[in-house]
């Protein structure tokens, strides 16, 4: 737990807020952080489209706060900001944030859950129907109405992903090791037993897992091999889950398999050549909307003003 010292919480002088965005927010979002900050007394300072990481080097030198979107804020970031006492990463994942280091500095770091959820999942069912449908190349498709969704984690956006999926007539099905079956249950939602039985039982899985140690490379060839004849696997989560050499392996060998993904795996080449089944977007899309731009960059700039105004660290991940 990071302990906070007295002096986080003096409003007798402002605070120095940075945004720091390689690619930076929406116009209306920045308005809107800017907005909260002064508001509050704080100081706004922005880092934009920046193109070497000296320039971020630079930025953090002084700032008692900053907010990040994918940017990486690793151990070398973090010693540099000899004034930091808070980093938000305005998102949901926050796998770029060297948690240790932020630690080790006496540095709250924190996250925006819930504030991209819908975006994401929005996202899922525009590549999902386009892939049912043979990636619109004028050949008949499918429909999802009937098939079954397995979801792999019910988080935020995994309820989301439930909500818009019983729109099309799913059948849904989800598991996560961390939310109980009642809670998945409750939402109108059938709680299979373990990640395998999710994989043997569904159409198309739908995966929502965090990066850490237990899930990176965990979608590998047992686990893929066990979708149905015609199974979907689409990844909105994090490239660092899907182990890239076993997928290529078991498309390789189950021409009936299609994969789809957000996130541009390493391998994008290799996965290219399987036409007709595999597709990425160009870049992470998935809180690639106006609204979700603005909900979490206004959400971070709010939970800054919170922990000076009051200490709250309600969103803190490094505990």
């Amino acid at each position: 737990m990071v302990i906070l010292s007295d002096n986080c919480f003096l409003k007798d002088s402002n605070m120095k807020v940075l945004v720091a965005t390689e690619k930076p927010f929406a116009a209306a979002a920045v308005e809107g952080i800017k907005k909260e900050i002064e508001g509050a007394g704080n100081e706004l300072v922005l880092l934009e489209k920046y193109t070497e990481k000296a320039q971020l080097l630079d930025a953090v030198k002084d700032v008692d706060a900053m907010i990040i979107r994918s940017d990486k804020a690793d151990a070398e970031v973090l010693d540099a900001a000899k004034n930091l006492k808070i980093i938000v990463r305005a998102g949901a994942g926050y796998d770029n944030i060297d948690l240790a280091a932020a630690t080790a500095h006496n540095v709250v770091a924190e996250n925006t859950p819930g504030q991209n959820s819908n975006a994401v999942a929005e996202l899922v069912f525009g590549l999902l129907v386009f892939t049912v449908r043979n990636f619109y190349n004028g050949k008949a498709g499918s429909e999802l109405k009937g098939k079954k969704l397995g979801i792999l984690a019910f988080g935020n956006v995994g309820r989301n992903v439930a909500r818009i999926a019983k729109g099309f007539g799913m059948e849904v099905a989800a598991y996560d090791a961390f939310c109980p079956a009642d809670v998945i249950e409750a939402a109108g939602v059938h709680a299979v037993k373990s990640q395998d039985e999710l994989f043997q039982t569904c159409d198309i899985v739908s995966l929502h897992i965090p990066a850490t140690a237990e899930t990176i490379k965990s979608i590998d060839y047992k686990t893929v091999n066990q979708l149905p004849k015609g199974g979907i696997l689409i990844n909105t989560a994090r490239k660092e889950v899907i182990n890239e050499p076993e997928l290529l392996k078991i498309l390789a060998e189950r021409e009936d398999l299609k994969f789809i993904t957000d996130i541009k795996p390493d391998a994008d080449a290799d996965f290219a050549k399987f036409e007709g089944r595999y597709f990425s977007t160009p870049k992470k899309m998935g809180a690639q909307t106006a609204e979700a731009n603005i909900n979490a960059g206004i959400a971070a700039a709010k939970q800054i003003n919170a922990f000076f105004a009051d200490g709250c660290t309600k969103f803190q991940v490094n505990k």
